[in-house]
């Protein structure tokens, strides 16, 4: 068992370094069209596993305890959205094709901010797959391994694209190949981090995963809308984007459901 936590927490991981390696084959950045794409298709994965893997369980699994369904999906929705907010007002960073740096004024060079914008992005992600996989161990949430497993391997196959987006702009910035790829291999490191801590703490709080999956579901919906909508949207007006957001968000829906 303890072996499949661990596969389950790297899987993600692996899926953004990966992706990050793509700098020591690729000979030119990706074009701003390809990144609207792979923000939209990471935009459709993030929204579908918050509903099917995070919001339905918590209020499956409240039903069960005879309390009103939606009350803890809603209040952990609104902690997770206040607690990425809270993040994003502490933590300076700069988003992929911005001049301008969110956060405290600092003298970090930007491709440090731009790789701390990825990493804010991760947080919550690591979190979603570490709660999900606390309320497989606990054995008596409804959640079952194969919900817990499509919800890593749709993280991480959105994280591959990630990983190349954060390599790549670094290498045209001018860094080596090797720095530009550890900075994608960083930023995902925050996920297995944040997936571990909360099942250290979420299995001592079973009577509260509810609370702890609507708190993910929100944290990773205000990623998307805070950030990745935007970014898709900007520029010249394009479907391929809208598309892709399409693509994510049934891929994740078709893995949880087959899976689950």
């Amino acid at each position: 068992m303890i072996s499949k936590v661990l596969l389950g927490v790297l899987i993600p991981f692996i899926g953004t370094t990966l992706g990050a390696a793509n700098v020591f084959f690729m000979k030119e950045n990706i074009s701003l069209k390809t990144e609207r794409m792979l923000q939209g298709f990471a935009a459709g994965v993030m929204i579908a596993a918050s509903v099917w893997s995070l919001i339905i369980p918590a209020m499956e699994q409240e039903v069960e305890m005879g309390h009103l369904a939606f009350i803890p999906a809603t209040v952990g929705i609104w902690i997770g959205m206040g607690f990425l907010m809270f993040l994003d007002h502490v933590i300076p960073h700069l988003h992929l094709n911005s001049e301008e740096a969110e956060g405290p004024h600092t003298k970090l060079q930007k491709t440090t901010m731009m790789v701390l914008a990825v990493t804010l992005h991760n947080i919550p992600e690591g979190m979603a797959v570490g709660v999900v996989l606390a309320g497989w161990l606990s054995g008596n949430t409804g959640i079952t391994m194969g919900g817990a497993f499509a919800l890593a391997i749709g993280i991480a196959i959105q994280n591959y694209p990630e990983g190349a987006i954060i390599s790549m702009p670094l290498y045209s910035e001018g860094k080596t190949k090797g720095y530009s790829f550890l900075g994608g291999f960083l930023s995902g490191l925050v996920e297995p981090i944040g997936a571990v801590v909360t099942i250290l703490l979420s299995s001592v709080m079973v009577p509260v995963l509810p609370y702890l999956l609507g708190f993910a579901a929100g944290a990773m919906i205000y990623v998307v809308v805070e950030e990745l909508i935007p970014e898709m949207a900007s520029g010249e007006h394009s479907h391929f984007a809208v598309v892709m957001f399409a693509v994510g968000f049934t891929l994740m829906m078709a893995l949880d459901t087959a899976l689950g």
